[in-house]
């Protein structure tokens, strides 16, 4: 059994399919094809299901898969711990973001995170929270930003700042009329929400001190999109939560903040526990906590509110 053998079956397990797979680790399908057979035949075991299309791995070939995955990784970080020079940095590296945090907070430090390290590139990849966490747990994503904390003891967690919720409404109701509003004051009717999967859904119930089930909206829309919920009510009715960074200088008609303490979601930097790369950690993290409003950084009253 060798690295290489092992960063195939990796890929294989990435790509799902033979050529894609190959590609990826710039040699020949057939010399993948046959290298994955040897070390099946060196372990005595199927790892990949070949006969249904794309393929996949077995039961016992997904642990055989996420223990590689493992190897490699450890690999890597005693390459880094020998690395002399540890402030150099470069490479490709995958990026998870959150749907309802990716269009409002990457355009504010991607620039700036460039400038600093321009020999690293990103991959940027828009995900729900589960999805990255997996992903990270199995090392298919070298770092998340997401909604925190995560309570998973093979991640380590970064985080960032407390982004406050504001109250969305059609320009007639009730709420508006208040200058900040009281969390407890927030009806159950006419409440509209991301569809499910999404964290900040959860969040939305939790602050509202309620289930989904007893939200009454009498058209049943479901979105993942935070501006698609905006735009439906103002255009129709009722009310939702959005984050800050979701709203800009057009919103102001519709959005009350809430009073102290405010609910609030912590955003951190989640990356699996055996990543080494410290350098590319804090340059994304300064560039993120230069780019984002002053007062998320600075000591205000909060309460963080639970997604899972």
């Amino acid at each position: 059994m060798t690295l290489q053998q092992l960063q195939y079956v990796v890929a294989l397990d990435t790509h799902r399919h033979f050529v894609k797979a190959a590609e990826s680790c710039f040699l020949a399908q057939p010399t993948l094809t046959l290298q994955v057979k040897k070390l099946e035949d060196e372990v005595h075991l199927t790892i990949f299901n070949r006969s249904v299309k794309p393929l996949e791995p077995t039961i016992q070939g997904a642990k055989f898969i996420v223990r590689a995955r493992q190897i490699l990784r450890e690999v890597e970080g005693l390459k880094e711990m020998v690395n002399q020079d540890r402030q150099f940095v470069e490479g490709n590296f995958k990026l998870g973001v959150i749907p309802t945090l990716a269009p409002y907070l990457l355009p504010l430090f991607l620039k700036l995170f460039q400038e600093k390290l321009p020999k690293v590139t990103l991959e940027v990849l828009e995900l729900q929270s589960d999805m990255i966490l997996e992903q990270l747990r199995i090392g298919q994503l070298d770092i998340g930003l997401l909604v925190t904390p995560t309570d998973i003891p093979q991640l380590r967690e970064i985080k960032l700042f407390q982004e406050p919720f504001w109250v969305f409404a059609v320009e007639e109701h009730p709420l508006l009329s208040q200058k900040s509003i009281d969390a407890v004051q927030l009806p159950k009717e006419g409440l509209w929400l991301l569809q499910q999967g999404h964290c900040f859904r959860d969040q939305i119930l939790n602050v509202c001190q309620t289930k989904a089930q007893e939200t009454t909206q009498p058209v049943q829309f479901k979105t993942g999109s935070i501006e698609t919920l905006k735009r439906m009510i103002q255009n129709y009715k009722g009310y939702t939560l959005v984050p800050e960074l979701a709203i800009d200088k057009n919103d102001q008609p519709w959005v009350r903040p809430f009073e102290n303490p405010q609910p609030a979601r912590q955003i951190g930097m989640v990356v699996h526990g055996s990543f080494t790369k410290e350098v590319l950690l804090k340059e994304l993290r300064d560039s993120i906590i230069h780019s984002i409003p002053n007062h998320f950084t600075k000591s205000h009253e909060y309460f963080t509110v639970k997604w899972r």
